[in-house]
C-alpha cells in the first residue's frame, strides 16, 4: 500500500484504491455522487484531541503523518513526496519539500473526497 494510500485509509476516504494509480485512470468528468465528502478537520481534530502531543497539523506534514500513526521521518516524508510527484528542485530542501508536500497532501484529500476548508488548501 502507497503512503497516501495509507492516509486515506486512516482517513476514512473511500477511494484508496484510486488515489494508488492516479495516471492508470481517467478523471471522470464529475465526481460520482454515491461519494460522501468525508470531514477531514473534523477526524484530525478529533484525533488531536486525544493524542499525547500537541500537534500542529494544519501546517506541518511531520505532524500530519505523525497524527495518522505514520512514520513521519525524512525517508517517509521523501517517499511520499515520490509518490505524488514533488519537483527535484523541492526534493533537494527538506524545508520546501515539506511545505509543498503538505499542500499536496491537503489537495489530494480533497480531490478524493475530503472536505478541505480552502485555508489549508492554500
Amino acid at each position: 500500500m502507497s503512503l497516501f494510500s495509507s492516509i486515506l485509509s486512516k482517513l476514512g476516504i473511500g477511494s484508496a484504491e484510486a488515489a494508488a494509480a492516479p495516471e492508470a485512470q481517467a478523471a471522470p468528468a464529475a465526481a460520482p455522487s454515491s461519494i460522501s465528502p468525508v470531514d477531514v478537520v473534523a477526524k484530525l481534530e478529533s484525533l488531536a484531541a486525544s493524542h499525547a502531543e500537541k500537534l500542529n497539523w494544519k501546517t506541518s506534514i511531520v505532524d500530519l503523518m505523525k497524527l495518522l500513526g505514520l512514520d513521519s521521518g525524512l525517508s517517509a516524508r521523501k517517499e511520499l513526496a515520490t509518490e505524488l510527484g514533488c519537483p527535484a528542485s523541492k526534493m533537494e530542501d527538506s524545508a520546501q519539500m515539506n511545505m509543498w508536500l503538505h499542500k499536496t497532501v491537503m489537495q489530494k484529500l480533497a480531490d478524493n473526497g475530503g472536505n478541505i476548508p480552502t485555508e489549508l488548501l492554500n
